[in-house]
């Protein structure tokens, strides 16, 4: 069965860190590109990094660059999004996915993405 199961999300004050991770099972990683979203209440889910399969090609929003980062453990099978100087507008359920792709490019476009994890929260207040 394939899985992805998002952790290390949590309430953190503002300015602090949280590293995301997202464990794959059922399939490999090679050759997919993966993504990292997020959803605030209210709001539609939006992109905020994404990796190439190779891991060399990354993209990132322009809020969070600079502040997050996006890193992959293939043999592991797993992803994660490391999160600093964290602020209140960073709150969202965050979620990862993942889709098969012969090319080495992030992919922002969620509806690209074929597998999803159920997500985890991330809560930043003081």
């Amino acid at each position: 069965q394939v899985q992805l199961v998002e952790s290390g999300g949590g309430l953190v004050q503002p300015g602090g860190s949280l590293r995301l991770s997202c464990a794959a099972s059922g399939f490999t990683l090679d050759y997919k590109a993966i993504g990292w979203f997020r959803q605030a209440p209210g709001k539609e889910r939006e992109s905020v990094s994404a990796i190439s399969w190779s891991g060399v090609n990354t993209y990132y929003r322009d809020s969070v660059k600079g502040r997050f980062t996006i890193s992959r453990d293939n043999a592991k099978k797993t992803l994660y999004l490391q999160m600093n100087s964290l602020k209140p507008e960073d709150t969202a359920v965050y979620y990862c996915a993942a889709v098969r792709t012969d090319y080495d490019f992030p992919i922002g476009a969620s509806y690209e993405y074929d597998y999803w994890g159920q997500g985890t929260q991330v809560t930043v207040s003081s």
